[in-house]
């Protein structure tokens, strides 16, 4: 495990945990044609509490109107897949394992117990979402969580076997690389 990912894995600075959410919350707008609401002199948890209420918002409209599932979901995942990317960049991600683990960083950050292991097996117990989230919007918001664990693996793909958001206790997934299915 590289150093700076180490170090991460203690303590994430508050305006670098804001912008990355910033930066989050602009992908997400995009995807579904809007712009972001300003955070302007909001907190880290009040930020994140506007993001949960507008994705619920969004996606809601979205599923009520029938808009363009398909088209929101690959514009969700792509703008992430390029977040992971960038991350998988910075902090000099090689692995799946180091992949899991910067993810559980991020998700800790967004008040999500995620538990991901190398053979690509995850585990969400906790997720400040599900509070918002209908099982509908959960799985039209989880592109984003398929495109960012695809960016900081290289590529992959992610598949939820259940999720809090459906009555469950946790929610559980499986991430499977470019490289294992090679």
């Amino acid at each position: 495990m590289t150093l700076l990912l180490k170090a991460a894995g203690f303590c994430v600075p508050p305006f670098y945990k804001k912008m990355k959410l910033r930066e989050l919350f602009l992908a997400t707008a995009a995807a579904f044609g809007c712009e972001a609401p300003s955070l302007s002199g909001l907190t880290f948890d009040e930020s994140l509490l506007h993001y949960a209420l507008f994705t619920q918002e969004r996606a809601g409209q979205a599923l009520e109107r029938d808009h363009d599932l398909q088209d929101i979901q690959s514009k969700l995942f792509e703008s992430a897949f390029q977040m992971g990317q960038k991350l998988r960049s910075a902090f000099r991600l090689c692995s799946l394992e180091q992949a899991m683990v910067m993810g559980r960083i991020l998700y800790r950050a967004l008040k999500i117990d995620f538990r991901g292991i190398s053979s690509g097996e995850i585990e969400i117990s906790r997720c400040y979402f599900s509070q918002f989230y209908s099982p509908q919007i959960c799985e039209l918001i989880s592109s984003l969580d398929e495109g960012i664990l695809a960016g900081l693996a290289g590529d992959g793909r992610l598949t939820f076997s259940q999720r809090i958001t459906e009555g469950r206790d946790c929610c559980k997934a499986l991430f499977v690389s470019a490289e294992q299915r090679a």
